[in-house]
């Protein structure tokens, strides 16, 4: 089996290419070729010894893991996560993933990878096709209320899906400074800015990306024609978009309707009210108006894990990378 490291991973990822192995994967979610089984989750630690061996009194984080099969490829995906707030004092990542490919005709492990990198890609090429399929300026203006991880690769996957003029980064952190110059670092041109208001305001395209259990910004701030990307809320207890947003929006889409309708950004909906991002990329449905403000929801999928990991593995195949042992 082939073992692919982040690095291994960073040298074959490329989000131009990236956007349309995702954007097939959401097709075939839409049109039901995939297996996508329910992710169990279960917290882990509690007993681990500490330092002083005494041990854990309560869980130490939560373990999920997330199978997916896309019908006709090569392998199946299973993902390991392991999601650690104590991480951050020990100087680590609050979540790790590592995704592990079998092949699909004879159950035979082909590659174990590092995950994080795949899933940070593959959740900001969302933004990236909901940009290219529903914006409406070109170039566009940017608006990022969030300044993680994730922030940053949902603009770099715009700006390798659309021409990107500007981009206007908000946190109350200092982090906004931060992402703004890591940006710049990758020649993309961005400010950081002292208010949501100010990051959303006029704004072609806003990017939600925090951690958020209300609303983040105000609603009434988008400019007609807004395209608005969410993709932090995911439970019932977080939330990111105000009624407002979601009331003046003529169209909501989703990557998983079932699962987006039931996070704090839709307390008045339900999945009959969302409709499929797959439905955009096969062409039945899309912006209806240039002056209609249009919502993108992401709760993450594992399909789009399962599609990425096999495109990394043909693509560390074809260039040798990666280490090879045998099991």
């Amino acid at each position: 089996m082939r073992v692919l490291s982040d690095d291994d991973v960073a040298a074959v990822l490329d989000l131009t290419e990236l956007l349309d192995v995702v954007a097939d994967g959401l097709r075939a979610q839409g049109r039901g070729a995939v297996e996508r089984p329910d992710r169990p989750h279960f917290p882990v630690g509690e007993g681990v010894p500490d330092a002083n061996g005494d041990p854990a009194p309560e869980p130490l984080g939560t373990g999920l893991v997330m199978p997916a099969y896309v019908h006709g490829a090569a392998h199946y995906a299973t993902k390991v996560v392991g999601v650690h707030g104590g991480n951050a004092e020990r100087g680590l990542p609050t979540v790790n993933a590592s995704i592990t490919l079998t092949a699909a005709d004879t159950g035979l492990p082909a590659a174990t990878m590092a995950g994080s990198r795949i899933t940070n890609a593959r959740t900001g090429c969302i933004g990236g096709l909901a940009a290219r399929e529903l914006a409406v300026a070109d170039p566009v203006t940017v608006g990022v209320v969030g300044a993680g991880q994730q922030a940053r690769w949902q603009v770099a996957a715009i700006d390798a899906a659309v021409d990107v003029a500007a981009v206007r980064v908000y946190s109350p952190s200092d982090s906004r400074e931060t992402c703004a110059a890591d940006l710049r670092d990758r020649e993309i041109d961005a400010t950081a800015v002292d208010s949501a208001a100010a990051a959303v305001t006029d704004a072609d395209v806003v990017v939600t990306a925090t951690t958020a259990t209300e609303p983040v910004f105000d609603g009434d701030d988008l400019a007609p024609g807004t395209l608005v990307v969410a993709v932090g809320a995911y439970t019932a207890e977080t939330r990111e978009l105000d009624d407002r947003t979601v009331a003046r929006a003529a169209s909501l889409f989703a990557d998983v309707p079932d699962e987006t309708a039931a996070t704090g950004d839709f307390p008045r909906h339900d999945a009959a009210d969302l409709t499929p991002l797959a439905a955009v990329l096969e062409g039945t449905a899309g912006r209806r108006n240039p002056d209609d403000i249009v919502v993108v929801a992401s709760v993450g999928t594992a399909v789009l894990d399962a599609a990425t990991a096999e495109h990394v593995l043909e693509r560390a195949a074809a260039s040798g990378v990666g280490t090879v042992i045998d099991l």
